[in-house]
């Protein structure tokens, strides 16, 4: 979709990363409405509004510059856990071939189509805790800074920077430099890797 702008604001949306949380529809329904078109409305609200709205997706499907400056990333990164569901990531986020992000939803099922990125495959029937047990952590030197993600083919996704991985409901995970999390949904040690997609024959490419 072509960006739209208002005189503060340029707003993007990324189809193909969309997973349809409806965070944007349920917050500002008369600027995210699916049934006009544009779709985007930014005339009807503020863009202090629009700004909440937009950092509340957590696939990252849409974003915004403001005027002379990109979406500043938050002070913490972190991998949240969705129960039953994939890593939300939040954070300065680096991703092979990929423009910085702020927000990415990436698969742990192991089934998605658009990988690294979830769409929505785990709904088929993929059991992941959401709380799981709190882990050792790392001294981080600071909360946030470049957090660099890459996903290997046939095999887990690394994040290497400082990370705090958190529960569905906010508790601390763990807090990591480097980490590997599983995503062919076999793991035992859940949301990390094991070693567990060797053994399952895991297949599935880094990138769609």
């Amino acid at each position: 979709m072509k960006p739209i702008e208002t005189d503060d604001l340029k707003i993007s949306f990324d189809m193909k990363t969309c997973i349809h949380a409806r965070k944007c529809w349920l917050g500002l329904p008369q600027v995210f409405d699916p049934s006009q078109r544009p779709w985007i409305q930014p005339q009807s609200a503020s863009t202090a509004e629009i700004v909440a709205t937009i950092e509340a997706c957590p696939s990252g499907a849409l974003s915004y510059e403001r005027k002379g400056a990109p979406e500043t990333p938050p002070p913490v990164n972190t991998v949240r856990l969705w129960e039953n569901g994939p890593l939300e990531l939040r954070g300065d986020l680096q991703l092979p071939g990929e423009d910085p992000q702020t927000r990415a939803v990436l698969c742990r099922c192991g089934k998605t189509g658009n990988p690294p990125y979830c769409d929505n495959s785990h709904r088929d029937g993929f059991a992941a805790t959401g709380l799981p047990a709190e882990q050792e952590s790392e001294e981080l030197e600071s909360t946030g800074g470049a957090l660099e993600i890459k996903a290997f083919e046939d095999g887990p996704i690394a994040v290497k920077g400082n990370v705090e991985v958190i529960g569905s409901d906010g508790r601390r995970v763990a807090r990591k430099t480097k980490a590997f999390f599983c995503r062919c949904g076999a793991s035992g040690d859940k949301p990390f890797c094991d070693g567990s997609h060797k053994d399952a024959g895991f297949k599935k490419a880094a990138k769609a």
